[in-house]
Order: structure tokens, then C-alpha cells, then sequence
């Protein structure tokens, strides 16, 4: 590790900070008046993107499959009715009905505020927000989108508004599905994901009612869902952000706190240093984190906050010179990054705390993406090594890589996701950005790796992975693994709707890894151009990339300068990771 790293001023604590009120949330902590600015700020947004799906499904795209195939749906649905179908249906449909949906939330709240065990101001609040700017952006949606209903018979009076989108569907998102959010994240009884799960199957036994009864398209139920998630998603991420249930304290945590301040009384080698992100870490995460780092034996432990000059390296740089035996970074994959980073090659174990949007290394070390259990079991497990990825570029100094890097849609759909977004609704702000970038043009990108042939291509976008799954356990790439010595790449060309179909189709088989092929310079059975596949994987030690015309690039999902270079090789073992002890 270089001596002369610059010293940057850092926030150190050497005492435990004041905790903050249990499940006191940060966006009421900052203000109502300002968490109410960003809802409806991010509503707004939410209104738009629904208004234009509704104008693009009754206009442009009206006549392009599978919009084209939807009579034929709802004609099935109405061949299939029965005097009992028409029952069940009837009861499911009413699941959803608006005068249903209005005395469920409010009993729902009602209970939640005034039952003795409780009282939950914030939970209440965040189901009643939900399921009213669920209602709010329906009404929106209904004056901006004039749709039919389908020319089938229908089993209910057709209420004076569109067809897009479905109002019951939509309620019944924001409410059942906020009641399931309410159960897996507020309850510890070992029931609870059951009831979960029936909670969440119950806007979707809505959506298939609606379309048997004749009431709509099946694009405006995807509609009604979508526009439901998006109200919890918003409301969630700003009301109930670090609301959690919160990890029990020791038995012995009063004992734990005075031996520990006797302990922390100077400062000696061998001492644990949390580097956190302040922006995604409150006092009371950060009080929690030392409390399990206390019951594992670390009692001098040290904070250490990032600066948006300085994202990690400079914080887990100056832990290593002061002889720190262990460092706890908490952020996201960015500021893990760039702690592993200075770390590389030092030997100084790091243990990962998620507390990003992505948490794509987390995902793939096998930690629990809530930051007490990850540090719990991380200190439980054992010391791993674990590859890095050497990558530079023209005008990029080298620097190391833990997750993904790439260039090309990737990295322009990282540039368009605003903080703001990703605060809000946290990673799916990745799939509406990328939507937006999906009409780039493909660049052109010549690839030679290890000691194999120049291969050219076209392409969407090019991964040079460290790690294989990303968010809800999709493999992207599915044969990288973080400690196996070796890094992938990965080339996305899908063309027209058939080659995203199959590339779709090939992700989706991913999660069943196939065999690693072997050899230096390997390479997939495929033409000298790649014609007609549209996902390719490779495998190296050392590639370089150069396109024909300037790129978007991202490290870690960071954007960086665009550029017509990438150079990337493998650093086997070269991070020392605490890790889960792996089950055999």
C-alpha cells in the first residue's frame, strides 16, 4: 500500500454515539414537511411514467403483439365462466372493491395506532399514504387515458372510468401487499412469511378476477399492479427506511458497554475500524453494528465516516497504516469498492455490511443483505480469500473492481438513475432508467483475451464480472464466481424482440450454472462476428476491450469517464474476506 496516500479528515467516534429513538424513521427525523415533498415529488414521476404507459399502450404500440393478442385473452377468459367461477370470482373481485379496500386500511390503522401493544404511528401512516396515492394517480391515470373496455359480456356495471388501469388491482396492491410488508418486516413470529406470501397472492387473485369478469384488458391489470407497487415502493423507501425491527440487544449489553469504555480508552494496534457511508447509516444502525461487534470480542472499535471527496479508500487506507486488525465497511457496492481498493493485497480482513441499492457482493458472498445479520454472520465465519479485477482505461487510473464492471447500456442506464430514484424505490430506479436507455445504439467492440484471437463484435453492452447473480437471484453471468481465480465476460447483442426473448430465455436457464469451459482464452462455439447470439460468455485472466467510439463505463455500478478503452485482469485471492462458514 502506497505511504504517501494523502491523510483526509475523518469523523472519528471513540464513544458510542446517542442512539436515536428506537424505529425512529430518518425522513421523519429530517422533517414531515420534507419527507411529504419528496412523496409527492416522486409521485408525480410515478403519475407520468403511468400516463405514458397508458398513451403508448391506446396509441403507437396498440398494434404490435402481444397488445394485439389481448381479445383473445379476455375470450378465453369469458369460454372458461361457470355458475361457481362466476361465484368465487365475484368474491375475489370484491377483494379489491374501493369501499372494501377504504375499511381495511382503515381498521387496519385504526389497530395499529390505538391497540396497547403497539402503538405503530409510522406503520399506519405508511399503509394509509400507500393506499391513498395508489387511489390519487388512478384518478390521474383514468382523466389522461380513455380505454374501452374489452368487447366481452361483462359480470359487473362498467363504471364510468378507463379500462387503464385497473383501480380494484391497484388498491388491492397497496393495501395486501402493504400489509405483507408490514408482516415480514414488523413480525418475528415463525408464521409470518405465510401469511406473507397469502397476503401477496391476493392483488394477483384479484388481477386474474377482474379479467374473468370482463372488466379489463390484461394490460390494464399489470397496470393496477404496477402502479400499487409503486406507491408502496415510494412510500416505503421514505417513511419506513431503517424502521426495521430492531436487532434485541444482549442479555448483557450493560455489561458489554462499560467493559468496552474501559477498554476504548486509547488507542492500540489491533483495534476494528467501521468505515460507513453517513448517508445510508444513522446512529442507530451504527450503535446496533457495535453491539454485535462487541459480542464477537471487538470492544476497541472505531467510525470512521465516508466524505462524498473521499468514498472508502482514503478511511480503509489510513485503518491499515494505524495497524487495524479488522475493517467493517457499511455503504453500498461503491464504497465497498473502493475500501477493497486499499485493502488489496494488505492482508487486513474486510467484513461487508450492506447497506447500498444493489449489494451485488453481499448477494454473491452469501451474507444477509440486513446489516446487523451480515456483520453477525460474517464474524461468525471465517477469513476467505477472495479475486479482485484489475481494470484501467484511456484517461481512467487503474484501480480494482469486487462485483461487475462494464460499458456500453449498463453504464448508461447507472448515468440516468438519479440518487433521488434510487432513495425512493431503491434498485428497481435501475429498471426504469434502463428502459430509458434502451434505444442507444449498439457499439462496436473489439476483444482479445489472454493470448486468443482479436474477436469483433457488436453489442448492447460487455460485462467483465467478478461475481454471477444480481438482484432477485437472476444470473447475469452465470459461471463467475468471486474466489475461483478467474474473471467473465459477458456480451449482451440481443436483436428486435425476438433476440431479448432469447436472451431472456438464456438468463433465465442461467440459474442452473452451466460448465466453466477450460483453457486460457476460452471461447463459446460462435461465428468470428457473434451474428445471431445474442448473449455471449468468455472467460480470462486478461482482457482488453477496445471500441470504436466512446463509451459509458461503470465500476461497481459507479459511472466513470466514457471512454474507448477498458483493460481488466484477474487478482486471484488478492482481498482477505470475512465470510459465512459455508455449509456443506
Amino acid at each position: 500500500m502506497p505511504a504517501n496516500l494523502p491523510q483526509r479528515p475523518v469523523d472519528r467516534t471513540t464513544r458510542p454515539p446517542t442512539p436515536s429513538r428506537p424505529g425512529h424513521s430518518p425522513a421523519l427525523t429530517s422533517g414531515s414537511g420534507q419527507a411529504a415533498a419528496r412523496i409527492g415529488a416522486l409521485t408525480v414521476c410515478q403519475a407520468a411514467l403511468m400516463v405514458g404507459l397508458g398513451l403508448l399502450i391506446t396509441g403507437p404500440a396498440s398494434g404490435i403483439w402481444p397488445l394485439t393478442a389481448e381479445d383473445r385473452v379476455n375470450e378465453g377468459f369469458e369460454r372458461l365462466r361457470t355458475g361457481p367461477l362466476n361465484d368465487v370470482s365475484f368474491i375475489a373481485s370484491e377483494a379489491g372493491n374501493t369501499a372494501t379496500v377504504v375499511v381495511l386500511t382503515a381498521l387496519t390503522c385504526l389497530g395499529l395506532i390505538l391497540l396497547p401493544r403497539l402503538p405503530r404511528w409510522r406503520e399506519a401512516v405508511f399503509l394509509a399514504v400507500s393506499v391513498s396515492l395508489q387511489a390519487l394517480v388512478f384518478l390521474v391515470i383514468s382523466v389522461s387515458v380513455d380505454r374501452e373496455r374489452p368487447e366481452v359480456e361483462r359480470l359487473d356495471s362498467s363504471p364510468p372510468t378507463s379500462s387503464y388501469t385497473s383501480g380494484h388491482t391497484g388498491a388491492a396492491t397497496a393495501l395486501y401487499a402493504g400489509l405483507a410488508v408490514l408482516v415480514l418486516s414488523r413480525v418475528r413470529a415463525p408464521w409470518r412469511k405465510a401469511v406473507g406470501g397469502l397476503l401477496l397472492l391476493i392483488p394477483l387473485v384479484v388481477a386474474v378476477a377482474r379479467l374473468y369478469r370482463g372488466m379489463h384488458h390484461p394490460t390494464d391489470v399489470l397496470g393496477g399492479l404496477l402502479n400499487g407497487t409503486l406507491s408502496l415502493l415510494i412510500v416505503g423507501r421514505t417513511l419506513m427506511s431503517g424502521g426495521g425491527a430492531p436487532t434485541p440487544p444482549p442479555s448483557n449489553a450493560a455489561e458489554i458497554a462499560l467493559r468496552a469504555t474501559a477498554e476504548r480508552t486509547e488507542h492500540v494496534a489491533g483495534h476494528t475500524v467501521v468505515v460507513v457511508n453517513p448517508t445510508v447509516t444513522d446512529d442507530t444502525q451504527r450503535e446496533t453494528l457495535r453491539l454485535v461487534l462487541e459480542q464477537h470480542g471487538h470492544h476497541c472499535v472505531e467510525f470512521v465516516s465516508t466524505t462524498a471527496a473521499d468514498p472508502g479508500g482514503g478511511q480503509a487506507a489510513a485503518a491499515v497504516r494505524d495497524g487495524a486488525s479488522l475493517v467493517v465497511v457499511c455503504g453500498g457496492d461503491g464504497t465497498i469498492r473502493a475500501a477493497a481498493d486499499a485493502l488489496a493485497g494488505t492482508g487486513v480482513p474486510l467484513a461487508v455490511v450492506p447497506c447500498g441499492t444493489g449489494n451485488l457482493l453481499a448477494r454473491n458472498l452469501g451474507l444477509p443483505l440486513t446489516p446487523a445479520a451480515a456483520l453477525d454472520a460474517a464474524l461468525s465465519g471465517s477469513v476467505r480469500p477472495v479475486d479482485l479485477g484489475r481494470i484501467e482505461g484511456d484517461s481512467l487510473p487503474a484501480t480494482h473492481f469486487t462485483a461487475m464492471s462494464g460499458a456500453g447500456l449498463d453504464a448508461a442506464m447507472l448515468e440516468n438513475t438519479g440518487d433521488a430514484a434510487k432513495s425512493a424505490i431503491g434498485w428497481p430506479a435501475y429498471v426504469v432508467a434502463g428502459v430509458r436507455s434502451l434505444r442507444a445504439p449498439r457499439m462496436s467492440v473489439s476483444i482479445r483475451l489472454d493470448n486468443g484471437p482479436v474477436l469483433h463484435r457488436t453489442a448492447r453492452m460487455v460485462l467483465l464480472a467478478n461475481i454471477g447473480r444480481v438482484q432477485g437471484g437472476a444470473a447475469l453471468v452465470p459461471a463467475a464466481e468471486p474466489d475461483d481465480g478467474l474473471l467473465d465476460l459477458a456480451v449482451f447483442d440481443p436483436r428486435g424482440p425476438g433476440g431479448w426473448l432469447r436472451a431472456g430465455g438464456i438468463l433465465l436457464r442461467g440459474r442452473s450454472k452451466p460448465p466453466r469451459p477450460s483453457g486460457e482464452g476460452s471461447f463459446p462455439a460462435a461465428d468470428s462476428t457473434g451474428h445471431g447470439t445474442p448473449v455471449e460468455y468468455f472467460t480470462f485472466r486478461r482482457a482488453e476491450l477496445r471500441f470504436a467510439s466512446a463509451q459509458p463505463r461503470e465500476f461497481d455500478g459507479d459511472p466513470v469517464r466514457p471512454g474507448r478503452l477498458l483493460i481488466a485482469e484477474v487478482r486471484p485471492g488478492a482481498l482477505s474476506a470475512l465470510l459465512p462458514t459455508r455449509s456443506e
